[in-house]
């Protein structure tokens, strides 16, 4: 094969991709049933695109401890979601035939999905540059998970040999999650969905199979039609806030008898009060506080981090009446990950279960903050702050 050198790479890097290419990913393509016209097209002259970050190559991930710990608040800005919600509206209105129709086929509302849309590529209008196949080689040759892009470029190239996209229009993040929906290739192949009836699944310009595929995503994961992702809630102090987390639910007519009320004195609907929930408090006590419904964690299922699943949900909400967050989120003291970090190993040591000392607040290094204060005496917030 004949390639251009791009300008970072070496001739010998060049001839060792080259090799990478035909030694390892031709043959598991064929393997996996893609032709050698459909291999030969689309690896010709191909080069690694060295510009790519995290290319690591066989090195160990380096996680920048130093770097502040973003706090929740971050990114919950009332300047942001007014733009979305007014986008979001129009959006709803342009599409509202087929929000219907993909509502009554998956079961998920079409708030929510018009919610995800915003959030992964602004309803489609976001920039997504990059050629997929070359972004996929790049990270099955030199990244930081050799063997999940392998699959990935495989599952893609199977996705152009099937015809539902050709390679100029297949473009994706520097990360290689392709179109609106931001799917990696093996999530296209098993939930892209074509709902404009058109013979294709079309997730970078057609906008209803956009839609339909994150329904058809959420529906496979889970998602549980008829209830909500979760409800804003006051948690009073006669309940603790180490009681967050999937692993404590309770029916939400059981937290209502404890003193859990919605805020605004709305009530729960009655067809949720014998339905589990569970505690979810993003900043420990100094934030808003939820009664998480097991949808919020199908919304998980697409992105693992609390907040993403928190925005998507806040967004989804919003449409109807763009009202924030009752309670405020209150000011904390910075801190990095690497201080987290040695928080984390310390309560670890203590026998808590914090989740992994990354340096990142999830629940349960939320909680086990609560039970050491608790058990030092002091009122539990459940943060750092």
């Amino acid at each position: 094969m004949v390639c251009l050198l791009a300008p970072l790479l070496s001739a010998a890097q060049a001839r060792d991709f080259q090799s990478f290419l035909q030694n390892d990913i031709i043959p598991a393509g064929k393997a996996a049933g893609i032709s050698d016209r459909t291999l030969q097209r689309e690896l010709s002259g191909l080069t690694p695109d060295t510009k790519l970050p995290g290319l690591t190559g066989s090195k160990t991930p380096q996680i920048n401890f130093q770097a502040e710990f973003r706090k929740p608040a971050g990114y919950f800005r009332d300047s942001q979601f007014n733009g979305l919600v007014a986008a979001g509206r129009q959006q709803s209105q342009k599409h509202v035939v087929a929000l219907r129709k993909i509502e009554a086929r998956f079961g998920v509302p079409s708030r929510i999905l018009l919610a995800i849309w915003a959030r992964e590529s602004g309803y489609g209008k976001a920039k997504i540059p990059h050629d997929a196949i070359r972004v996929l080689a790049t990270r099955a040759y030199m990244g930081q998970r050799p063997d999940f892009f392998k699959a990935e470029l495989i599952a893609a190239l199977r996705i152009l040999q099937n015809g539902d996209i050709n390679r100029a229009g297949m473009k994706s993040s520097w990360g290689g999650a392709m179109g609106q929906p931001q799917f990696m290739p093996s999530s296209f192949e098993k939930y892209a969905v074509d709902f404009d009836g058109d013979g294709r699944r079309n997730i970078w310009t057609s906008e209803v199979d956009t839609l339909a595929s994150i329904a058809n995503y959420l529906d496979k994961h889970g998602w549980r039609p008829g209830r909500d992702w979760g409800y804003e809630v006051f948690v009073p102090d006669t309940i603790s806030c180490a009681l967050e987390g999937p692993d404590n639910r309770q029916a939400i007519s059981q937290w209502v008898q404890a003193g859990i009320k919605r805020v605004s004195a709305r009530p729960f609907p009655s067809n949720e009060l014998s339905q589990p929930g569970n505690i979810l408090m993003p900043a420990g006590r100094y934030g808003p506080a939820f009664i998480a419904t097991e949808n919020f964690y199908v919304l998980k299922e697409y992105n693992e981090s609390d907040t993403y699943a928190l925005f998507v949900g806040h967004l989804a909400d919003r449409y109807n009446s763009n009202k924030g967050f009752v309670q405020a989120w209150k000011p904390t003291r910075d801190t990095s990950r690497g201080a987290v970090r040695t928080l984390q190993k310390r309560l670890e040591a203590e026998g808590h279960d914090v989740g992994g000392s990354d340096g990142l607040i999830g629940y349960k290094t939320r909680r086990s903050i609560g039970k050491d204060q608790e058990a030092n005496g002091y009122h539990p917030t459940c943060w750092v702050g």
